[in-house]
């Protein structure tokens, strides 16, 4: 009887052995960005969902805009990913996931979705950081900040070696609560699209302070760089939002392929070492961030560097390299800040002057909206008539101003390449420029230092990028 009894027991025991063993049955879970809150882009004809459950399991997926049911199954690994369709903005909508067990996702907004990314100063919350504040009244502008109709998410930070398939982070409606930890460039962009466009937007954001541009690049990115060299593990490395690829592979990769309509950037500090290499290899980003999204050349605005005292380099030539991917790289386009920086803190306040101009070039140049140009003047070329320098501008219609303040800032030069202030003064879409000391000029530079404060801008509003008419130093020099 008792071995009766212990075999009872020893078979119980081996039964719940392989009860316990046996892998837990996975349900259907979309990624991370596709939760309740969430908001799609808009009329999108094949927009990418993503997901893990059962390996080889069947799940259907459920359009409420449409009532129409798509079907994909879980790979070998759990995986699966498949397109839906969109309509034109709207909402509130639900998606069901079914994979014999419902999942529904709510509050679901179909509208317009932007990438947010950069450095410290794409990270530099509404509140501030510690001891550095944004310019007075943004706390009013966070109180009044409630909208449903503008949602946010903000990647959560990793740095990797290796390519990350999924990522962290929740999507969230704009309270004051909300608002005020999230990015004040990537709030005031996105916030000023909503109220402009009057449909849902959705914002986000990627970003990570003191990172630089070769760590938000893949390899494949940077194979035409010779000169990077890639760490064989992390471990010891402090800053490692600075070694290439870390970021891309555990930030970008995961959402690589989701459906926005464009995206904005505010990076360059970190590559102030590095100045020579940077106009290159940001175009290099551009170009293939749009390759792997699949979606042709979608519009990509950026912020220009904010004068700030840098120590032994001179950050115009970096403003410089950002102004060249302007020029050089299609449907981009640069908000100049000039009139935006601190001497003594690279971190500027003034993030909502930095947030609304990018949603100016995008308001302007991708949805079409008239009243305002979307883009600075720029520099075009430069003429000699005897002892006096004449620069013309494109992209002033209405003509520049110094707001009848005087300019101090433009320099000029002769055959030895020194550098005299000059006297200048306004003519339409034309500055002209003379120095007592130069009495043969060949060259002309205008705001061409670390620090500087904007004195000239066109009619409507937007300041001119420091800029030079020579190539007399080597930028890596930092002269």
């Amino acid at each position: 009887m008792n071995q009766l009894r212990n075999l009872q027991q020893v078979i119980v025991c081996l039964i719940l052995a392989v009860i316990l063993s046996a892998p837990a049955e996975a349900k259907v879970k979309p990624g991370a960005l596709f939760a309740d809150n969430m908001v799609l882009q808009q009329q999108t004809k094949a927009l990418p969902i993503w997901g893990t459950a059962s390996v080889g399991k069947q799940i259907s997926i459920k359009t409420s805009w449409d009532n129409r049911t798509y079907s994909t199954t879980a790979d070998h690994q759990g995986k699966w990913r498949t397109t839906i369709s969109t309509p034109q903005a709207g909402g509130p909508y639900t998606i069901t996931l079914n994979d014999g067990e419902a999942l529904i996702l709510r509050n679901i907004l179909i509208g317009e979705v932007w990438l947010c990314g950069g450095q410290s100063n794409m990270e530099m919350p509404m509140r501030g950081f510690n001891v550095q504040p944004l310019e007075k009244g943004t706390h009013m502008d966070i109180m009044t900040s409630s909208n449903d109709a503008l949602r946010l998410f903000n990647i959560k930070r990793l740095a990797t070696l290796t390519p990350q398939q999924e990522t962290d982070g929740k999507w969230l409606p704009a309270t004051p609560a909300n608002v005020a930890p999230f990015s004040a460039t990537a709030y005031y962009f996105g916030s000023l699209l909503q109220q402009s466009l009057g449909i849902p937007v959705g914002v986000i954001t990627t970003y990570w302070g003191a990172s630089s541009i070769e760590a938000w690049m893949s390899r494949e990115m940077l194979a035409e760089f010779s000169d990077i060299r890639y760490p064989e593990t992390l471990n010891g490395i402090e800053r490692k939002q600075q070694v290439p690829t870390a970021l891309h592979n555990g930030m970008l990769n995961p959402i690589r392929g989701a459906a926005i309509k464009g995206m904005i950037w505010y990076q360059a500090e970190s590559n102030i070492d590095n100045i020579s290499q940077y106009a290159n290899r940001f175009g290099k980003f551009i170009t293939s961030m749009r390759k792997d999204w699949n979606i042709g050349e979608f519009p990509f605005y950026y912020c220009q560097i904010a004068p700030y005292q840098y120590y032994q380099k001179n950050s115009a030539f970096l403003r410089e390299a950002q102004l060249q991917v302007e020029s050089s790289t299609p449907n981009v386009g640069m908000a100049v800040l000039l009139d935006a920086g601190e001497r003594a803190c690279i971190h500027p306040q003034k993030k909502k002057t930095a947030g609304q101009r990018l949603a100016l070039q995008a308001l302007v140049r991708t949805y079409g909206l008239e009243g305002m140009p979307g883009q600075s003047p720029v520099y075009k070329d430069m003429t000699i008539q005897n002892d006096t320098v004449v620069l013309s501008f494109d992209r002033a219609p209405m003509g520049l101003t110094s707001y009848y303040k005087p300019i101090t800032l433009f320099t000029v030069a002769g055959k030895d390449q020194v550098f005299y202030p000059a006297k200048a003064w306004i003519k339409v879409n034309k500055v002209y420029l003379i120095s007592d000391k130069v009495s043969q000029p060949i060259a002309a530079r205008y705001a061409f230092n670390n620090w500087v404060e904007a004195e000239l801008y066109g009619v409507e509003g937007l300041p001119v990028s420091s800029f030079r008419t020579d190539t007399f130093d080597d930028p890596s020099l930092g002269k």
